[in-house]
């Protein structure tokens, strides 16, 4: 399956073209990136429905595309679409929002038959004052799941997925190459080596998992953390190179910085990994 660049550069392009910028105090701008992201979705031929709760007097929305719905094994992928303060988030995280939407779009184009189904969420308010919060819309999501009859073999989110460089490592003669970093604790070291081993399988970009503490301060930095508590395997997958980007949280986080050749290969290998999952493969590392 092949991702399509210029797909990616659009729904980057629009998203980041929204103003004011869509950060939490915006529930217009809200509004118009999650009517973007469900017109993205509905295209697949997905069931799409939009999840809702209120927050001072505010409505905040998830948009969730199931593939195979009738399927009861399922797997989670999800971006949030939201922006901290007054910046455009190209890559934080409309770069990762895009790849949600690429990846919905090349599944759904193979008619590719899979064992589980998927869940294709995009989450709103992962961004502070919410964040670690239980206003958060992967919490929202995590939390709902929890009635729910199917079984979740695990869960991937999405973040910053379109900056690239070479850094030179400390010895200044090799490169770090270009990598999705996979970000997890150790209570699911094996799901998170999994994860980590599948991105890299086909050698268009490099991959490796940090595997932290179940009780380290900072784990989490982003959607995951919120289905740790719910028993559901999850981790963060970010692109790197070397350094992470300097944009982060700046007004300069534009969608020029961005390299969509490498975060081409980056979907595709995420692509990859959503479909060659094997949960029995897990249980026997």
């Amino acid at each position: 399956m092949e991702a399509s660049k210029k797909n990616l550069y659009n729904t980057v392009d629009f998203l980041t073209s929204i103003y004011p910028y869509r950060n939490y105090k915006n529930t217009e701008s809200l509004a118009k990136a999650a009517d973007y992201i469900e017109s993205e979705f509905y295209k697949t031929g997905s069931n799409v429905h939009r999840q809702k709760w209120k927050v001072n007097n505010e409505i905040y929305e998830n948009v969730i595309a199931k593939h195979q719905p009738e399927k009861q094994e399922r797997f989670i992928i999800g971006a949030h679409y939201d922006v901290y303060k007054e910046q455009p988030g190209a890559d934080d995280n409309a770069s990762s929002v895009a790849g949600l939407l690429e990846i919905s779009r090349m599944l759904a184009q193979s008619k590719l038959p899979l064992d589980y189904g998927i869940d294709f969420v995009s989450f709103c308010l992962e961004e502070p004052p919410f964040f670690k919060k239980k206003e958060m819309g992967s919490f929202i999501h995590a939390q709902s799941l929890n009635i729910s009859e199917n079984n979740y073999l695990g869960m991937i989110a999405l973040e910053m997925i379109g900056y690239y460089r070479d850094e030179k490592s400390s010895t200044n003669i090799e490169k770090e190459k270009n990598s999705l970093i996979v970000s997890g604790i150790k209570k699911h070291i094996n799901f998170n080596k999994n994860i980590s081993s599948l991105l890299k399988h086909q050698g268009k970009i490099g991959s490796r998992h940090l595997t932290y503490a179940d009780n380290y301060k900072n784990n989490g930095p982003s959607d995951h953390r919120n289905y740790w508590q719910f028993d559901i395997p999850a981790v963060m997958v970010i692109g790197t190179g070397g350094h992470g980007n300097p944009n982060y949280h700046k007004p300069s986080d534009t969608i020029e910085t961005l390299d969509f050749d490498i975060m081409k290969d980056a979907v595709e290998s995420i692509a990859f990994t959503l479909i060659n999952f094997d949960s029995e493969l897990i249980n026997q590392l």
